[in-house]
């Protein structure tokens, strides 16, 4: 393994505000062993030890700690057969009921492929900090073409799940720590082809995840679904010649399209990446990116609104968080502006943008 110096970029605007903690961490990241390429996103920010919102290419190693406990966390989107016309947003969102409990149906048979787990209990449920499922409406149409290509209806409503794999990644992940700390894994090695099994397994349970979460939610409202895509941003893949690309909180841009969300207050982007994006680190953002941590937001935030005021959006949705502190750590202050993290991603030739999509219902979590 050489030890050629590794490549760190930071994709962003002159609007583009990254921490410099944030920027301190992707820098430490570069130079651990192995390390080719570390790539900030424009909605990096400080992480536990490594930041959110990069991907990392490295020679001959995987780092599990890069990936994180979340391993196959993601965005799902479903064209759904309801009308914005006939849309109603407090009727379905009292419909909706509780989506925290276990799921009803068949684990087993929804696995069938993946494999079952000591987890599968919950099988179906969103979880806590950013994670949601969204009905939104389709507000703005740059890209005509591609929108009807994805299958979409600029009519019609669109579902979108962030979920991941539950506790399952966490537990991958609390075995390779108790081994190995945080240290990497040499391909090739008996850990590392069983952290990369488990891995694999934890991607694919996720999206069986969001593909339940998703039915559950069209369920409660009578509504007919059609997946339109699911990208993972937290894994580890193969990059070709003995490379392996970590991404942590950064969307892959070689998979077709993507979207990336602002918070439940603000429009999300639905984009088509630019071909190639080697530079990039072959990644877009997964999101806004966090700008306060969530043990400040409520401090910040409890003069200006109560509770109830944040059951609604500036763009009139309507939020089901019953969790008052989730409900203030994830309000839309505490995120950064999606159009300039957007703006940054197109104004590097990144990506092109398809639509915006507007938040009509957030579902966060029914339990106080």
């Amino acid at each position: 393994m050489t030890t050629e110096q590794a490549k760190v970029r930071v994709i962003a605007s002159a609007k583009t505000w990254i921490e410099g903690e944030a920027v301190q961490q992707l820098e430490g990241t570069a130079r651990l062993p192995g390390m080719r390429a570390a790539i900030g996103m424009p909605d990096l920010h400080p992480g536990k030890g490594s930041p959110i919102g990069a991907a990392f290419l490295c020679e001959g190693r995987v780092y599990p700690h890069l990936v994180g406990n979340d391993i196959g966390c993601g965005m799902g989107l479903w064209a759904t057969d309801l009308l914005r016309r006939k849309a109603k947003r407090d009727r379905w969102a009292d419909r909706l009921g509780d989506l925290d409990g276990p799921w009803d149906g068949d684990a087993s048979a929804a696995l069938a492929g993946v494999g079952t787990t000591e987890f599968d209990a919950s099988l179906g449920t969103i979880g806590g900090g950013n994670h949601f499922a969204e009905l939104q409406a389709i507000d703005r149409v740059d890209d005509a073409a591609a929108l009807a290509a994805a299958g979409l209806d600029a009519e019609a409503l669109v579902l979108l799940v962030h979920s991941g794999s539950r506790g399952l990644g966490e537990s991958i992940l609390r075995a390779h720590v108790d081994a190995f700390a945080a240290g990497g894994l040499d391909v090739g090695t008996a850990p590392a082809d069983e952290y990369l099994r488990r891995h694999d397994h934890a991607v694919a349970w996720a999206r069986v995840n969001r593909e339940v979460i998703a039915g559950r939610f069209a369920a409660a409202l009578g509504a007919e679904l059609k997946r339109t895509l699911d990208v993972c941003h937290n894994s580890v893949v193969p990059a070709g010649e003995g490379m392996w690309l970590h991404r942590k909180g950064a969307a892959p841009s070689d998979e077709g399209l993507v979207v990336i969300p602002g918070s439940r207050g603000t429009l999300s982007y639905l984009v088509r990446p630019s071909a190639g994006n080697a530079d990039g680190g072959w990644s877009l953002a997964h999101g806004a990116g966090r700008k306060w941590k969530r043990g400040e937001v409520k401090a910040r935030l409890k003069d200006r609104y109560r509770p109830a005021d944040l059951g609604q959006t500036a763009l009139g949705g309507r939020v089901i968080c019953e969790d008052r502190e989730l409900l203030y750590e994830e309000a839309p202050e505490a995120y950064k502006d999606i159009d300039v993290v957007v703006g940054a991603l197109v104004e590097a030739g990144l990506c092109a943008v398809v639509a915006t999509l507007r938040p009509l219902i957030t579902y966060k979590t029914r339990r106080r």
